[in-house]
């Protein structure tokens, strides 16, 4: 299996994160957008205020890599206008798919209203322009029947407002990878909790993000079903060696 054609290549560290400068951390994402050039993955996933950067060199080098953000990112508690600027902006910069952090500590408190307006008014906008939109929940953050809930939310509020030809371009997203979990739990996608998602979400598509870790466990995951896999180490993926990192 050709496991680069499901790879959303992921680098979202700011530079406080990776423990550099920010004229550093450019570079890093340069070379991190470079590579997935010369590997030809599916898509780049980067900082809203590294859309730019990204979108010049993939086009400068005349490649067909897509270029996806983060909306929200991590906790997705802004209000829906917030999220919607940001979005704006990042469509502007060039960006091919957006990636919304979804208001899942609502969801927890009971408010599936909040979350319903702002799953179908984000995902007007991106449709609108053209763009992929995926709508992460956060896993982690959630029990089996909380993912149940969240994703049969996002997928009945796109089949009562959007269009059958507009499904495709829409998913729902496993994680941020940065939710601080307790024990050494799972912070990104598991089995059991991709499968909840597979089960619920149908006709919408499933991004399996974080917790995979080498190739054998990518096409685990492609053959469970889901169509696209978030990871910070794609190169490992492709070339047969597992990762120990976190997403």
């Amino acid at each position: 299996m050709d496991i680069r054609k499901y790879l959303d290549a992921t680098y979202l560290k700011t530079a406080e994160q990776a423990g550099v400068t920010a004229k550093q951390n450019r570079e890093i994402l340069t070379r991190f957008v470079q590579e997935a050039v010369e590997q030809s993955y599916k898509l780049v996933m980067v900082r809203p205020d590294m859309v730019g950067l990204s979108r010049n060199i993939i086009d400068n080098a005349n490649s067909n890599v897509l270029v996806g953000t983060v909306i929200d990112f991590p906790d997705g508690n802004a209000p829906v206008e917030l999220k919607m600027t940001e979005a704006a902006e990042a469509i502007n910069n060039g960006v091919d798919e957006l990636d919304f952090v979804v208001n899942y500590t609502a969801f927890i408190n009971g408010k599936a209203d909040v979350v319903a307006a702002q799953v179908k008014q984000c995902t007007a906008l991106g449709l609108n322009e053209g763009k992929v939109v995926k709508w992460i929940i956060e896993v982690a953050a959630l029990n089996n029947d909380q993912i149940a809930g969240l994703t049969v939310l996002i997928r009945d509020v796109v089949l009562a407002n959007f269009k059958e030809a507009d499904y495709q371009k829409i998913f729902v997203k496993s994680s941020t990878g940065f939710y601080k979990t307790e024990g050494g739990k799972p912070n990104g996608a598991t089995p059991e909790a991709i499968k909840v998602m597979l089960d619920n979400s149908g006709p919408l598509s499933v991004k399996a993000a974080g917790g995979v870790r080498n190739y054998e466990e990518a096409v685990a995951m492609v053959n469970f079903g889901v169509m696209r896999i978030g990871t910070s180490a794609a190169k490992q993926i492709v070339d047969g060696e597992t990762t120990s990192g976190g997403y």
